[in-house]
């Protein structure tokens, strides 16, 4: 089979590659840049572009544009390593989550500023003692007048690995409104802005010394009832569609493959690309960079079985590991060095990767859970 693209996919391919590569200039590290990496001034390039909402109906600002075409440009985009994480997750996640199932008034409201690459949202869905179950979770939503469904919700509890919230103008919140029903039943969603008083965000410095993962404290924050997305307490069927799109995506295989092409290029520079043990590496890379690619496809044209968005992401997130180890060897003992001479930076960028890379298979669900989600849902395994 070909699975060449056509010449205006290819066309469109190539300028998303130039702008990325343009935008990672004077930036140190590439990798995993949908998440790390916050540009506003970026986002508003993109949304100037056109890519912003591009497969989104044109009634509600979208580009009516194919879903191929979204494809090979975030494609691009990513694997350049440009900071696309000021607009990746409305653009990913909340804005196909308010299509589904929002009205049209929230349409309305928050579709324009994130099509414009002018509003930053964040997900308030792993807590304490509830990553990857989402079912656990404690955060609640009380209404301040039960019998006036005008009335605010009040939300108290605490939400954590919460990507960008420290930058975000918006939550998609997730929390408990029927403390009584079984657990999958009593969860709603919210849109909660986050300069509402009792809202409270402390970001978290990993080892990399990054801080883009940060804890929300909702302390009787006060959520308009309007607000609310989808079904009263009909949080957990909601959710389950969220995440295909959070999981089946390009991010989930090419978080670090700039890292993986500069370095075979050090060691093309350096004369060791004839070394079979290299080269056995280097094949069995390419394999899975294919093999993954085939597997994201099937997601982004709608071919794949519901539920299977977790094998897409098990196999991308677990295969990235595999790209940040065969770096490592590639630049052996320098990967641990912040030596002065002239691949400081590479090895800067290869010792933080393997430091970040264990991070790929817990975000958006652990490998464990999204087994478990394979066997019982997709493949109907006996519990």
């Amino acid at each position: 089979m070909d699975f060449a693209l056509a010449p205006e996919l290819q066309a469109l391919a190539d300028e998303a590659r130039e702008v990325g590569r343009t935008a990672t200039q004077g930036r140190w590290h590439h990798e995993d840049s949908w998440i790390a990496q916050t540009d506003r001034t970026f986002a508003k390039e993109l949304a100037a572009r056109g890519w912003l909402g591009m497969t989104w109906p044109t009634e509600y600002g979208g580009h009516g544009r194919t879903a191929l075409e979204r494809f090979v440009v975030f494609e691009e985009l990513i694997t350049q390593g440009a900071p696309i994480a000021g607009s990746w997750f409305a653009d990913r996640q909340m804005g196909p989550t308010l299509l589904q199932f929002g009205t049209d008034e929230q349409r309305s409201r928050w579709l324009p500023g994130i099509i414009a690459g002018e509003t930053m949202w964040c997900i308030g869905m792993s807590e304490p003692d509830a990553g990857s179950d989402v079912a656990s979770l404690r955060t609640m939503a009380v209404q301040e007048d039960p019998d006036d469904p005008d009335s605010d919700w009040i939300v108290n509890g605490q939400k954590i690995w919460n990507s960008g919230g420290a930058v975000a103008e918006w939550c998609y919140l997730i929390a408990r409104t029927d403390p009584d029903a079984p657990k999958h039943k009593g969860l709603s969603e919210f849109i909660v802005d986050m300069n509402t008083p009792g809202v409270s965000v402390v970001p978290i410095r990993d080892m990399t010394d990054d801080e883009h993962f940060c804890e929300i404290y909702f302390d009787d924050v006060r959520v308009p009832a309007a607000h609310m997305v989808g079904e009263l307490n009909g949080s957990f069927g909601q959710v389950m569609r969220q995440m295909e799109h959070e999981r089946g995506g390009i991010d989930r295989l090419v978080s670090n493959k700039r890292l993986y092409l500069d370095c075979v290029e050090f060691l093309r520079a350096h004369d060791r690309l004839d070394d079979p043990l290299v080269r056995d590496d280097i094949a069995r890379i390419e394999t899975g960079y294919k093999i993954g690619r085939l597997l994201v496809l099937r997601e982004t044209l709608q071919q794949a079985p519901r539920g299977f968005s977790a094998a897409t992401k098990t196999f991308g997130t677990e295969f990235e590991i595999e790209v940040s180890e065969f770096c490592g060897r590639a630049l052996g003992a320098a990967a641990t060095l912040a030596d002065d001479g002239p691949g400081r930076e590479l090895s800067r960028r290869v010792s933080r990767n393997i430091c970040y890379a264990p991070g790929y298979i817990i975000m958006g669900g652990t490998t464990q859970i999204l087994r478990n989600i394979l066997g019982d849902r997709v493949l109907g395994l006996p519990r």
